[in-house]
This record gives C-alpha cells, sequence and structure tokens, in this order.
C-alpha cells in the first residue's frame, strides 16, 4: 500500500464530502422553490429535479468505471446506490420525531413512484438472470427496456401528480406535515444557484467515487463488493444531504421523491454503461451477485411501499417499524454478500 496516495485520497474523500454535504442540503430549498413556482408537486419535484441532480456523481462514476473497463464495477454502483438511498431513508426517519415519516406522507404519487422502482428493479433482475441473451436487438435491447421503463415510470409519476386519485383527510397529520413557506426567490436567483449546487455535486461527488475507489482498492475489496458497499455509499451521499434538508423543510414527499426518483434516474444508466464500455455485453457479464443486489433493493423498497400504503403509527427507536425493517433486510443482504464475496 502507498501510504502517501492512500493519505491523500482519505483527505480528497472528506474534502468532496464536505463539498457534497454542504451543497446537498442546500438543494432542497431551491427545489422547494422551483416547484412552488412551476406549480410541481413535492413528490414530482423530489423524484425530477433533486432525485436527477443527486444523481450526478452515479453518472460520473458509471461512464468512468465502464470507460476504464470496470463495467461491473459501475454496475454494482448502480444497484447498490438503489438499495443504499432506500437505507438513507430510513435512517433519516428518526430526525422527525414523534411520527413515523411514511405514516406523515399521504399521496399517491409516492406509492407509484415506489412499486414503478421495484418493477424496473425486476427488469434488472430478468435481464440478469437471463445473461443479457435475447431472441432480436443484441446485446442493447435489455438496457434499452430497463432505460424505456425508467423514463416511462417518471412519466406516469407526472401524471398521477397533476391529477390526484385520493387523499387523505385526517386534520391532525395534514398540520404535522404542514410545509414550511419559503421566502420568495426570483427566477435568477433560482436558476443560478440549481446550477452552481448541480456542479458542485457532480464534481465533488465523482471526487468521492474516485477516491472511494482508491481507498476500497488499497484494502484488497473485490471489485463488486467495492461497487456495491463503497462506491454506492460515496455516490449516494448527495442523497442523504438532500433527504436531510427536506425533511428538516417538512417536505416529507420531496425526500421520498427524491430517493425513488434518484433510483429511477440510476437505472437509466445501465444503457450509459453498456454503450460505454467495450467487450461483452455488460449484462451477460453480470451473475448471481449482481442478482442477489438488485433483489436487495427491491425487497426494501417493498417495504416502505407497505409502510406508505399502511401508514403505521408506531415507532421503535424513534423510527418507523418499516424503517427497522429495511436496516434489519439492508444488514442481512449484506451480511450475505460479504461472507460471499466475488464468488457468489
Amino acid at each position: 500500500m502507498n501510504e502517501p496516495s492512500f493519505l491523500a485520497a482519505i483527505i480528497g474523500f472528506c474534502l468532496a464530502a464536505g463539498a457534497v454535504w454542504w451543497a446537498g442540503t442546500r438543494l432542497p430549498r431551491y427545489v422547494i422553490a422551483l416547484s412552488d413556482k412551476t406549480g410541481l408537486g413535492q413528490g414530482f419535484a423530489g423524484m425530477l429535479v433533486l432525485g436527477g441532480i443527486t444523481s450526478l456523481p452515479e453518472l460520473a462514476t458509471a461512464t468512468t468505471a465502464a470507460a476504464i473497463g470496470a463495467p461491473l464495477l459501475a454496475t454494482n454502483d448502480v444497484l447498490g446506490s438503489a438499495a443504499f438511498n432506500i437505507l438513507l431513508l430510513a435512517v433519516a426517519d428518526m430526525l422527525i420525531g414523534p411520527r413515523p415519516l411514511t405514516s406523515v406522507v399521504a399521496r399517491p404519487v409516492t406509492l407509484i413512484q415506489g412499486v414503478s422502482g421495484m418493477m424496473v428493479l425486476a427488469l434488472v433482475i430478468a435481464a440478469i438472470t437471463a445473461e443479457g441473451r435475447v431472441p432480436i436487438g443484441g446485446a442493447i435491447l435489455w438496457p434499452g427496456l430497463i432505460f424505456a421503463a425508467s423514463i416511462a415510470s417518471i412519466g406516469i409519476a407526472d401524471r398521477a401528480e397533476r391529477r390526484p386519485m385520493w387523499q387523505v383527510i385526517d386534520q391532525s397529520e395534514r398540520a404535522f406535515a404542514e410545509e414550511v413557506k419559503q421566502r420568495d426567490i426570483g427566477w435568477r436567483q433560482l436558476l443560478l444557484w440549481l446550477a452552481l449546487l448541480a456542479g458542485i455535486i457532480m464534481i465533488a461527488g465523482a471526487t468521492l467515487a474516485a477516491t472511494a475507489i482508491r481507498i476500497a482498492g488499497a484494502t484488497g475489496i473485490g471489485g463488486s463488493l467495492m461497487g456495491f458497499l463503497f462506491v454506492s455509499a460515496a455516490t449516494s451521499l448527495p442523497e442523504f444531504s438532500a433527504i436531510i434538508g427536506a425533511i428538516r423543510n417538512r417536505r416529507y414527499e420531496l425526500a421520498i421523491g427524491e430517493v425513488f426518483g434518484s433510483n429511477l434516474f440510476n437505472f437509466g444508466l445501465i444503457l450509459v454503461i453498456e454503450l460505454v464500455a467495450s467487450g461483452p455485453p455488460v449484462l451477460s457479464m453480470a451473475g448471481a451477485f449482481e442478482a442477489m443486489a438488485a433483489l436487495i433493493a427491491l425487497v426494501m423498497s417493498g417495504v416502505f411501499v407497505l409502510g406508505l400504503i399502511e401508514r403505521r403509527d408506531r415507532t421503535v427507536f424513534r423510527m418507523g417499524v418499516d424503517s427497522v425493517a429495511v436496516i434489519l433486510v439492508y444488514a442481512a443482504g449484506l451480511a450475505f454478500l460479504l461472507a460471499a464475496g466475488d464468488g457468489l
């Protein structure tokens, strides 16, 4: 191990993490302002704008890793980020205090986002288990279908946001989740700040991913575990800071929409990985490890969707029961992947 290089990677990681945290916690304020000015709902604004911006580090990591000949690392970053983002939502649940997060969110669009993400994950698992084989269309068909499904999911969520199907009328719950009024922000200032914060997240997030790869590589961890655990954790830091910022502003649908939306954007990156990478089809190289990683994210998403439907008003360690279940699922899945390693 080259100690000076290793130390430089750690310092770079810490500085980039600080920059991402600073930008991510401020980003929800301007996304809220954009939502108010354009009429976008919280859930859709969180999915489209906040989720898209916080997915920039995954975009940078995916293209870089695929270009240098590590497409499976990029793929496991995408799948690991999907699970890690849901985990971060469960951890952030503790910030609300007396009520579980899923008990104060009562818009159908959040359910649609969650179920759509689960369906895309099922498509990813199907592509992996089929080893990328298709009767027509060549290697690009599976990634193209996953990309199309992700885009279609965003469109469906948009229609649901614009045409509400039902709403909860419990006044006490509506009061608890009352929106914090925002000081009016002009269009010029709004767009400048969105561009600035997105640029910081893009650059610092890419630095996070690069330094995480160097740090994990110096420890001798295999490529699949490196992508699923370390790189995905690094590239998910923007999502965590954005979730915290949204919850502090009592924009709970924005926080959930950010997570589900970021995951949908990330799934679309599988097509980018396939287009950039050379060699055999990426999904034909994926195996049981990647399928298991996708399955963990699928189950975690399902737990949160059930929580959104049930809206159970009970906390354990300041978290909803569903958040505790999500943490347990992630821990069990991670323990299995760590035990199996790249040989799964």
